[in-house]
């Protein structure tokens, strides 16, 4: 599944979708696949953010994988207006909840008051939102206080996500695992 992208037509995407897994585990790829496979206009919500080459680069990388066809709206903090736009015929790949929750530590933003303010943002959005976010809790428990409480924040918004996600699914090594609902 490395790069591959589902290109058959899906009835509808859930109202909420959740993608986890670890780095370079192929979730990006199979959000996409979900979101393509749609018929819907594409929406790609971008969230991280370019401090260094190496990152640009990344970035670069990701927006050529994806190809045309997708509109853009960067958004490495306040998601709300971004999801607020999206009209019922469009369908929103959120990638990535991890990226977002770091923009909000880094600039020590309160990461619980984020959160309200993206729950609300998705109780509302007219349009099927699938998110991508990192599982962090397979791996060492960080050295340093900031790792800690990004681990900590990840791990609960993921669980939050989860629970009110329609569809939560797990890629690991580019296949996925339904952990909740049913694939379209």
């Amino acid at each position: 599944m490395i790069g591959s992208k589902m290109e058959t037509p899906v009835p509808d995407l859930p109202h909420l979708t959740l993608i986890l897994g670890g780095a370079a585990s192929g979730k990006s790829a199979f959000a996409e696949g979900l979101v393509s496979g749609s018929g819907r206009a594409r929406v790609y919500l971008a969230t991280a953010q370019a401090f260094d080459d190496e990152m640009q680069a990344k970035l670069t990388l990701h927006r050529q994988t994806r190809g045309p066809g997708w509109r853009t709206i960067e958004a490495p903090l306040d998601l709300a207006p971004a999801l607020g736009q999206a009209s019922g015929q469009e369908a929103v790949l959120l990638d990535c909840i991890t990226m977002w929750l770091s923009n909000h530590l880094l600039a020590d933003h309160d990461p619980d008051m984020a959160q309200q303010a993206l729950f609300a943002a998705l109780d509302t959005c007219a349009a099927p939102v699938v998110m991508v976010s990192n599982e962090v809790g397979l791996s060492v428990v960080p050295e340093n206080a900031l790792a800690r409480r990004f681990r900590e924040a990840q791990g609960r918004i993921n669980q939050r996500l989860a629970a009110r996600a329609d569809l939560v699914v797990n890629v690991i090594a580019g296949l996925p695992q339904v952990l909740k609902g049913h694939l379209p």
